[in-house]
């Protein structure tokens, strides 16, 4: 469990706030809008209006008491800029801000926060890479080349085990679990024997997973 401060509740901010208190976080969530807090306290620990460009609103809340602060302040770059720089400042722990646009991501980035998310370029990635296979349902980018695809069961595996279809020395692809229908992927021993309408989580390179037939 970890505490964590989401600072701006648009959309973004709301559904990732929930996410993580989903998940067994204590979350405070700050805002300017009071109506838009007053709707949002009842699900979360802590819950403020304010206005966090200013240093002594960050006083009070005391932003080095939380494991991760993300400023999630939607469209507001110069308050979002100015908050990151703010918190790091007072000695927050880890900063993860939201960004626009590349030319936003790189003054974030100097001015103090730790990491960015960028929601619309990778959300347009995975959308690229996804529909432009048509063996791709899913992944998980893990650097420029590599990532974690679930992917349609070869035909050419069905029948076999991990070790018979021999995937890492034919593919250089790692098989990490199955996933059957709607249920959730579990991990996959090397004796499993794959089955049509099987899907498969792999780890491997972009264009080892094109390589694979339907």
């Amino acid at each position: 469990m970890k505490s964590i401060l989401v600072i701006g509740m648009g959309r973004f901010g709301t559904y990732l706030a929930k996410k993580l208190s989903d998940l067994g976080n204590q979350v405070m969530i700050v805002d300017k809008d009071e109506e838009l807090i007053n709707r949002l306290s009842p699900h979360f620990v802590d819950a403020m209006i304010g206005d966090c460009s200013r240093e002594e609103v960050l006083e009070e809340i005391g932003v080095d008491n939380f494991d991760i602060c993300f400023v999630t302040m939607g469209k507001s770059f110069q308050p979002s800029l100015e908050v990151t720089a703010l918190l790091k400042d007072m000695g927050a722990k880890h900063v993860v801000s939201v960004s626009g646009s590349e030319i936003q991501s790189k003054f974030l980035l100097r001015n103090g926060a730790d990491e960015v998310i960028y929601p619309q370029m990778d959300m347009a990635i995975k959308a690229a890479v996804k529909y432009n296979a048509d063996n791709i349902f899913d992944f998980i980018k893990l650097g420029a080349d590599y990532g974690v695809f679930e992917v349609k069961v070869p035909g050419e595996w069905v029948g076999k085990d991990v070790v018979s279809a021999d995937i890492r020395r034919a593919y250089n692809l790692n098989v990490l679990a199955v996933k059957k229908g709607d249920s959730s992927a579990v991990f996959a021993p090397t004796d499993y024997i794959f089955e049509s309408g099987d899907h498969v989580i792999v780890a491997g390179a972009f264009k080892a997973v094109e390589r694979l037939k339907g």
